[in-house]
């Protein structure tokens, strides 16, 4: 495996890769199964597999919140088995000092953009610049995140980005709980209260007594709605916060 901290090591690079088909998953680290099956399904579909792990701070609301998400580089890498990690440095990412930006004016407005308004302006933006930078025939990204993937299908048609963007299912704990990064936040009191938010989201309740349910139990709702052919929800534990969704039937 070749890790890559450097933009212009990583071009020379890339331009060697021509004939082969690469696959591409961005991630911003604390690697957990979730992301490792994402590189084990590029792996199938491709001669070569790129990770990029890069906490990106544009698309966090708070500063808080960006300062206290989990960075563990050293433990991601030695999870991965893939062809090249990619561990950009800011000052090279945003070199533009974050003047050009990518925005969406309807789809990201709804559900996560009401709760996180600067959140998907910056998604977008990390990933069409990491799209430019890997040229990937395939990039896969998680299912949890729906609105996301949503916005980047979106992204990629509107600006004919020649990459094809591939959901793949959530993956969960054995208990039902999404895996996701923020899960390393959760104290074990809130970790085993947690598992009641996936339960609840796909049971057949509707989503106002879902909402008053999760309420009862201590939860803070910032929605449940049922749109896109799926159940969506948003919760906070304490100051932790949860997205998860379900296929509807």
């Amino acid at each position: 495996m070749n890790i890559v901290t450097n933009l212009k090591e990583w071009k020379t690079i890339r331009q060697s890769l021509n004939s082969k088909t690469i696959g591409f998953i961005p991630t911003m680290g604390n690697l957990h199964d979730g992301h490792l099956s994402l590189c084990e399904k590029s792996k199938a579909d491709n001669e070569i597999t790129v990770v990029s792990i890069f906490v990106n701070p544009t698309q966090f609301n708070q500063k808080k919140d960006f300062a206290n998400y989990p960075r563990t580089v050293d433990l991601d890498c030695k999870k991965l088995d893939v062809d090249f990690v990619l561990l950009p440095e800011k000052n090279e990412i945003y070199f533009d000092n974050y003047e050009i930006q990518l925005t969406e004016t309807n789809l990201s407005l709804d559900l996560e953009g009401q709760f996180r308004p600067v959140h998907f302006t910056g998604m977008l933006t990390i990933v069409l610049k990491l799209l430019n930078l890997i040229h990937a025939n395939r990039a896969y990204f998680g299912e949890k995140d729906y609105q996301q993937l949503l916005l980047v299908k979106k992204m990629v048609e509107a600006l004919f980005i020649p990459t094809e963007i591939i959901g793949c299912e959530t993956i969960r704990a054995e208990d039902g709980l999404a895996l996701s990064s923020r899960n390393s936040l959760l104290n074990k009191n809130q970790r085993e209260k947690a598992k009641l938010f996936p339960q609840l989201l796909n049971s057949n309740l509707s989503a106002h007594d879902i909402t008053e349910q999760l309420i009862s139990l201590g939860f803070k709702v910032d929605y449940i709605v049922e749109k896109w052919q799926r159940r969506l929800g948003a919760v906070w534990l304490d100051d932790v916060r949860l997205i998860d969704n379900f296929r509807l039937c």
